[in-house]
């Protein structure tokens, strides 16, 4: 019968050999960096990125789950990516927050990341190369999209050149642990909200004082024995707080959507996206003229949002994302008549969908 001890020597010798074969990929991954810069190619390439995982997948039997598969090898190509040379992401701050953590499931914890207090900050610190990319969040399944953003979209050069959807999972957090020293609790509007049901179910005298971003209330809950923030365990385990009660969410089925935005286009990869800003004219049928390209040629709208235009009263701009690559012709051909048509018209960029929703955890 097998012992445990000769079992955890196994285990040993599995984890050196599997050492030694990341620092030979991290050596070989050197090499392509070196070819990047003699070439002048960017560090990151999302297409490549993908085939990765992609032939990992097919190549997994198991018992690893396409999730641990993704988020192991996610850590891996972050840390190789770091050898070639040292990617810096800003992102919607402060630490802790749900777009902080975005952004680590999107680019590993090899990545130098920079929180920034406002998404206009965010847009200006990469369109100033003062990073190479940046994380904003676009819109939340229950509260909707997130204005700022998309006004920026407007204005600024850079591209979307990546997403991500995030599972948002609320705790109520605090440093001891236990629901009766609970006397005033920190969070966010939305998270508030998200979180009502519950809060009037078993907290109903305790007072909520909204805060800027969940990062800042369990700053808050860090420095106050008496309180406690409504965040998630990943701004628990950043301030050394612990759970009081987890996922208190009143809908389980939550998720943000988030941008990478950098000044770049990604290449195509077989499931992309893109992303474009109109405006039309002000007469009958002018927006059903628009969209008809689209449906005219198969070509799948996945959203359409409309928000005020700034400078003509009563009149929009509506935000769309179309399947498929700007390198595709029918997508070329379709953009280039809506664009005829249009009173303003802008493409945000194509980029490779993502996956699935990342879980919190």
């Amino acid at each position: 019968m097998t012992d445990k001890k000769s079992v955890r020597r196994q285990i040993d010798i599995t984890d050196e050999q599997l050492l030694t074969l990341i620092n030979q990929r991290l050596q070989l991954a050197q090499t392509i960096g070196e070819i990047k810069n003699r070439e002048d190619l960017a560090t990151l390439d999302p297409k490549r990125e993908q085939e990765v995982l992609d032939r990992l997948k097919r190549f997994n039997t198991g018992p690893l789950t396409e999730e641990g598969l993704r988020n192991i090898f996610r850590e891996i190509i972050s840390a190789a990516r770091q050898v070639q040379r040292p990617l810096s992401v800003a992102f919607l701050g402060p630490e802790a927050t749900f777009t902080h953590l975005a952004a680590i499931k999107k680019f590993g914890r090899s990545t130098f990341f920079k929180p920034l207090p406002t998404i206009s900050e965010v847009f200006m610190a990469v369109e100033k190369s003062n990073h190479h990319l940046g994380v904003i969040p676009i819109e939340n399944s229950t509260e909707g999209v997130v204005n700022e953003t998309l006004d920026q979209f407007v204005e600024t050069k850079l591209q979307i050149c990546g997403e991500i959807y995030l599972e948002i999972s609320h705790d109520l957090i605090s440093r001891s642990g236990q629901i009766n020293d609970i006397e005033i609790i920190y969070t966010h509007p939305h998270a508030h909200g998200q979180c009502r049901k519950w809060l009037q179910g078993h907290l109903p005298q305790i007072p909520v004082l909204e805060v800027s971003s969940t990062g800042l209330a369990a700053q808050k809950a860090a420095h106050n024995p008496n309180s406690a923030a409504i965040a998630s365990g990943f701004a628990a385990s950043l301030y050394e707080l612990r759970v009081v009660e987890s996922r208190i969410e009143d809908h389980r089925e939550n998720a943000t959507h988030f941008f990478i935005i950098g000044p770049y286009a990604p290449g195509a990869t077989g499931a992309d996206k893109t992303s474009i800003i109109f405006a039309v004219a002000d007469t009958p049928g002018a927006l059903y003229n628009m969209l008809r390209p689209l449906a005219e040629r198969g070509i799948n709208m996945t959203r359409i949002v409309s928000r005020p235009m700034k400078t003509v009263a009563w009149r929009y701009l509506f935000f769309v994302d179309l399947d498929g690559h700007l390198q595709e012709s029918a997508l070329q051909e379709c953009l280039h008549e809506m664009e005829e048509m249009s009173a303003f018209f802008k493409i945000l960029g194509s980029f490779p969908k993502a996956e699935a929703i990342e879980k919190v955890s």
